[in-house]
């Protein structure tokens, strides 16, 4: 069963079935109820209007031998008194219930020719009619006036045989002769009977076909809507499979979700696959980089060791200085790849900038206090990197401000040297990258300064840029969110 409803479209398909089934019974039931209690009303008031009939005559006095309700086929009546016996009844009436009185025949003392009482003369009437009158009756009648409404109940009937389903109506009648009289009169529900079976009969053959139907149209629907998506999940096995990060799925020509799904995951492909060639070429850079300070430290090794004399003790420290800032280097790109955040503390940027001067020469420091949030050792790095590059490249003087701007903290670092063409500002933060211009000046530096400096500062939610100097030369610009404002957290 788990595996039956186990896709979204099988899940679907039921889903809308069951919905449509239980709007079908709960709609169909209220159709049936509401069908049955108009045809009962109906079969009520026809019962009523006969009862009414009948007792109409009573009032206008009419024997009971005489009255024409008694006369009619499928309308059953009874007549009876205050005691309730049966004065009354239709003639061919053999059984019926529901009435409160089961008895179809007058009772022996009364007479129908005449409708009077054969063993009572009118003092005996008289006396009746007093013992009446001392009853608390629930509604006062005048003689030969008629109950206004009727009460109903349901019961079944046998006419010539024939057994049927009735809705019966009582009504009182004070007659000036026989006192307060009860005329219960039917009417069938057959017809009631009829229509809802037929209704019945057609929902019961209806319901399943539509069922069917909207299960049929559910299932081609989702089928066609998920169609994209199997699509879609074919190439990324295809590609999972092959580890070609170059393919991507196929968007539908539409504009529903499906397509922005297809639109995300081939962004997401497209970024994977630059995440992952950017890797590689860092895996390859590095390798080539440490290579050099290696072999060249191996050398020195395995000179000093076959001829101690030869031994170039300050060519061996600068190597391994030089190998170890580099491996320094690749470890916080490492951590900043992986997603490293930095400590949310508050950082004078004045004095950090101040203290990463203090030991250079040809720095002029110009800052205003300003916090930022951060890290306090990866901003450090960044102007320590900043100040590496710009005594790199300056000629005489190097200028640090930092100010307010906004809800920004701004840090520049400018000098006085040729400057960075405008065609190499942004591939000067690629990693190990170097200007030609630059090769000659780099004293043992990977190309690995500017762009940490960069990840450090989106990492702290700024952005660093490369521009012309006032003077002439070049000009970083680092700018952070200050301390305390919306946008002082860090980004992935």
């Amino acid at each position: 069963m788990s595996r039956l409803f186990g896709s979204v479209r099988s899940r679907a398909t039921l889903g809308a079935t069951l919905v449509v089934a239980v709007a079908l019974v709960a709609a169909g039931t209220a159709l049936l109820l509401s069908l049955r209690a108009n045809l009962t009303g109906e079969a009520g008031t026809r019962a009523e209007r006969s009862a009414q009939a009948v007792a109409s005559e009573l009032a206008a006095r009419t024997p009971l031998g005489k009255l024409s309700g008694l006369d009619a086929e499928d309308t059953p009546v009874q007549i009876v008194d205050e005691d309730g016996v049966l004065l009354a009844a239709s003639e061919d009436l053999e059984r019926i219930s529901g009435t409160g009185t089961s008895e179809v025949t007058p009772a022996p003392t009364r007479s129908h020719e005449d409708g009077r009482d054969d063993r009572d003369g009118p003092d005996h009437r008289d006396d009746d009619r007093d013992d009446r009158d001392d009853r608390d009756d629930d509604e006062s009648l005048e003689p030969g006036e008629i109950a206004q409404g009727a009460s109903y109940t349901n019961g079944t009937a046998t006419i010539d045989g024939d057994t049927e389903d009735y809705r019966f109506a009582a009504v009182e009648v004070e007659t000036p002769d026989r006192g307060r009289l009860t005329v219960h009169a039917g009417a069938p529900l057959a017809a009631e009977h009829s229509a809802v079976g037929t209704a019945l009969t057609a929902m019961l053959i209806g319901f399943p076909l539509l069922l069917g139907v909207v299960a049929g149209v559910t299932w081609l629907v989702t089928g066609r809507a998920l169609r994209p998506v199997e699509g879609i999940r074919r190439e990324m096995a295809a590609i999972t499979a092959s580890e070609d990060l170059r393919r991507r799925v196929p968007e539908p020509a539409t504009h529903d979700e499906v397509a922005r799904l297809a639109r995300t995951t081939n962004a997401t492909l497209a970024a994977l696959e630059t995440s992952v060639e950017r890797q590689r070429r860092f895996v390859a850079d590095a390798s080539h980089e440490l290579r050099s300070p290696i072999a060249s430290l191996r050398t020195q090794l395995e000179v000093a060791a076959a001829h101690p004399e030869l031994l170039d003790l300050d060519g061996a420290v600068e190597d391994t200085v030089r190998l170890q800032n580099l491996a320094a280097d690749l470890l916080l790109l490492a951590r900043l790849d992986a997603g490293e955040r930095p400590a949310g503390t508050r950082v004078d940027l004045a004095a950090l900038a101040r203290e990463e001067a203090a030991e250079r020469r040809r720095v002029t420091v110009e800052a205003e206090p300003v916090e930022v949030s951060g890290s306090r050792g990866q901003l450090g790095r960044v102007l320590a990197n900043l100040l590496d590059n710009a005594e790199r490249h300056a000629g005489e003087r190097i200028t640090v401000t930092v100010r307010r701007e906004g809800g920004e903290a701004v840090v520049g670092v400018a000098d006085d040297g040729e400057g960075v063409a405008e065609a190499d500002r942004e591939r000067i933060f690629e990693r190990f990258v170097r200007l030609d211009a630059a090769r000659s000046r780099d004293d043992g530096g990977a190309g690995l300064g500017l762009a940490i400096a960069r990840d450090v500062a989106v990492r702290h939610g700024g952005t660093l840029t490369a521009g012309a100097a006032p003077a002439g030369g070049a000009l970083f610009e680092l700018r952070l969110p200050l301390a305390g404002s919306d946008r002082g957290t860090a980004r992935p």
